[in-house]
């Protein structure tokens, strides 16, 4: 063998190596991606799971116009009152007079057993009240 086939196989070598290597690379990020993703999933739907409330109370002040709805952490899951959505007759409402976790208004943690009390100015008596949290469990209540 001369120098020419010699160096020729070196290069193919050298080039096939480095094109492994780099295919190697890419499916391992990838793969791992994928990997991580599964796991993001499995962990949201154990939060769904350990996730529970209930509607305790609704009452709507005709005087004042205010509806008053009250909401007990029925899970093991803590959630965030940011996260919480409050629909009314299917309208979208985030203009709270009040929002407080077992009378505290300052924070955005609502553990377990505690209760959120909401207060939404309206001019009419809702029919349907639905409330919505972070992980996507959701309660109705029928008026």
């Amino acid at each position: 063998m001369g120098f020419s086939v010699s160096g020729s196989a070196a290069i193919v070598f050298v080039g096939i190596f480095l094109a492994f290597s780099t295919a190697y690379t890419a499916s391992a990020n990838g793969f791992e991606r994928v990997s991580d993703a599964r796991t993001d999933v499995a962990d949201e739907a154990l939060e769904r799971q350990n996730t529970a409330l209930d509607i305790a109370n609704v009452t709507y002040d005709a005087g004042n116009g205010t509806l008053i709805v009250d909401v007990d952490n029925e899970g093991s899951t803590e959630l965030s009152v940011g996260a919480v959505d409050l629909l009314v007759d299917n309208d979208y409402r985030d203009n709270f007079t009040a929002r407080s976790v077992d009378g505290d208004a300052s924070t955005d943690l609502w553990l377990p057993g505690e209760r959120l009390h909401l207060e939404v100015s309206l001019s009419d008596r809702p029919t349907r009240i639905k409330v919505v949290t972070g992980p996507g469990v959701a309660d109705v209540e029928v008026l």
